[in-house]
């Protein structure tokens, strides 16, 4: 019968006029030719029919939820154009860096266009963060898919579906549902953007985690890493985070992992999560490191997927209009993927304590008088992108104040985690929190102080209590401690220019004499790339120097790179940010210090 059905439907859609056609919902269908490499773009064709005049423009996205930085995917477009059902060409315009007018929307059937990979297409501003764009290489391919896809205006949440031509060797990784006919199903372009395509020669994991599919999809350029020895190394962080979120509120999660030169960093999705490390052997040290990363990124499926704002319940791809809950996105998700370890004892006290110090530390290098509110409002801004990187650092530690302080309030018994697993319950995937009420709607769920504590530390940038708040939990904390000792000197300190370039700052007059100066920028340590993304990990590794030890730096000063050999110093030696264990703690302290450790 249904046969039957569809083969009428078939002969009466044959059968309408023009305008009866134009008047049905849209059909849109991608495909994407994987097979042709050579030349680093990807040549798409959309498959359209039932447009109308309101449809007459094609977008390519100006940015991306959770980037917070300016893309212009538009920059990457070569050849776009627009076909009639006989296949005669239309006229389109390109009338913005990311839009293209199509002349006779409502005769296109056919819109096709070749667009560069991200990463290795030069570009003079804006550089597209390498997880976050995208990759075309003769054994795999990494979409994001803002990177390659755009939408027809008004049809931004209209169902699509895409397929991909590959290779027959390669395996594709994606959290998006493929159907009986190949085509990977979307409810829309966001679900698109929010779902990243990793293909190749690939390794796989899967596993069942308490109701929830987990897979593993790896690209590991020489194969020093597999997806099954990921997997046997994520399953008690898989555990520790099932216990804080009290069940995953998803049904399948896909991790995807490209191992290759660079180490770049995450991006967070709310079924997937994709990550660009640099490849090297799987010690258990990096394993490690892996794992704290992914735990970040795992953790969004409760912030923003479960709870977020009504400004990006819909992302506008074309102005994006920042939240300025973003202490909430990304700074309690900081602050969550280390809590969650620490009382599964995945980490010690000791390591949880060294990793405040380490954001005490890049809080330092920040403007002390940039609230996070505002660091949310101007993240799209180049003033704001000089901040971004300390909603990780102070947005984290934040967060764990806030932690303490409803503890302290309830007596040992509901912290943030219970707060936010309680919000994540009220709201969800399909209902938004609304923007301007939502610091009054956390107060009313908990104490009159927390709103108090909102208006201090996140809307305003008053230095916060670490001290008064630790000592809450019996643990001493000290901003500077002398010790009477030599200790190695680097000569120098950093800043983030508003392009995103780490330079120079401070330099001392003895690196100066060996040709390092003010307001170079930082390329490389070592031969090692530094990057925004990949900057704290290896800045802190100079924390490990000896006074002698040499250090060469790769810096761009007037546009041209240059080497410069340096050699460490020595100062009289001051331990920063120091935390210590109260010997002399009361009952009271000890108890909630004792409900802090193990509020699960």
């Amino acid at each position: 019968m249904r046969r039957i059905t569809a083969a009428l439907g078939l002969l009466a859609l044959l059968a309408l006029p023009p305008q009866a056609e134009a008047g049905r919902k849209p059909e849109l269908t991608y495909l994407v030719n994987l097979n042709d490499r050579a030349a680093d773009e990807f040549n798409v064709i959309l498959q359209v029919k039932g447009l109308s005049k309101q449809n007459d423009v094609y977008q390519f996205a100006a940015t991306a939820p959770g980037t917070y930085q300016t893309m212009d995917i538009g920059r990457f477009v070569r050849e776009f154009k627009a076909y009639d059902k006989k296949g005669r060409e239309l006229k389109t315009t390109q009338i913005s860096t990311n839009q293209w007018q199509l002349s006779k929307p409502e005769k296109v059937r056919r819109i096709s266009y070749r667009i560069a990979e991200t990463w290795d297409t030069p570009v003079k501003e804006n550089t597209v963060y390498k997880m976050c764009g995208t990759s075309l290489e003769q054994d795999h391919a990494l979409i994001n898919g803002q990177g390659v896809f755009g939408y027809l205006k008004g049809l931004q949440a209209t169902p699509l579906r895409v397929k991909l031509d590959y290779p027959q060797s390669w395996l594709v990784g994606t959290a998006l549902k493929l159907d009986d006919k190949g085509y990977y199903q979307a409810e829309n372009f966001d679900q698109i953007v929010d779902s990243p395509i990793l293909a190749g020669t690939l390794t796989k994991a899967e596993s069942n985690f308490k109701g929830t599919t987990i897979a593993i999809y790896t690209y590991s350029k020489t194969g020093k890493v597999a997806s099954q020895a990921l997997m046997a190394n994520m399953t008690a962080m898989l555990e520790a985070a099932n216990k804080f979120v009290v069940d995953f509120p998803v049904d399948r999660y896909t991790f995807l992992y490209h191992f290759e030169d660079q180490e770049m960093g995450a991006w967070e999705h709310s079924y997937s999560s994709e990550y660009v490390f640099r490849e090297k052997e799987l010690t258990p040290e990096f394993a490690q490191h892996i794992t704290d990363v992914a735990s970040h990124e795992f953790f969004h499926i409760i912030t923003p997927l479960n709870i977020h704002s009504e400004v990006i319940s819909q992302f506008n791809f074309v102005t994006p209009t920042p939240s300025q809950h973003l202490w909430l996105y990304e700074g309690t998700t900081e602050w969550a993927s280390d809590m969650m370890q620490l009382r599964n004892k995945l980490i010690d006290l000791p390591a949880y304590l060294t990793d405040l110090r380490e954001k005490l530390y890049f809080n330092d290098r920040m403007d002390p008088n940039y609230s996070l509110q505002k660091l949310a409002l101007t993240s799209y801004t180049p003033e704001g992108q000089k901040q971004y990187g300390n909603i990780y650092n102070r947005g984290a530690l934040t967060a764990a104040l806030l932690d303490i302080r409803l503890l302290e309030l309830s007596g040992g018994k509901r912290g943030l985690r219970e707060v936010i697993n309680e919000l994540s319950k009220e709201y969800g995937p399909k209902k938004a929190f609304p923007e301007n009420d939502f610091f009054n709607i956390f107060t009313a769920k908990t104490y009159p102080e927390i709103g108090d504590f909102f208006d201090r530390y996140v809307k305003n940038a008053e230095p916060l209590p670490i001290a008064d708040y630790y000592s809450k939990l019996g643990i001493t904390y000290l901003p500077v401690v002398k010790t009477n000792e030599q200790k190695p000197f680097l000569g120098y300190d950093f800043t983030v220019t508003p392009e995103g370039a780490i330079v120079f700052v401070e330099v001392a007059d003895e690196l100066a004499k060996a040709g390092l100066h003010n307001q170079d920028q930082l390329i490389a340590k070592d031969g090692v790339p530094v990057t925004l993304q990949n900057a704290q990990e290896e800045l802190m590794k100079l924390v490990a120097a000896k006074p002698g030890n040499k250090i060469t730096y790769t810096v761009l000063r007037n546009g041209v790179k240059q080497q410069v050999s340096t050699t460490v110093l020595q100062r009289d030696a001051v331990q920063k940010h120091v935390f210590e264990l109260n010997p002399q703690a009361t009952p009271e302290q000890l108890a909630l210090r004792n409900s802090w450790l193990q509020n699960m």
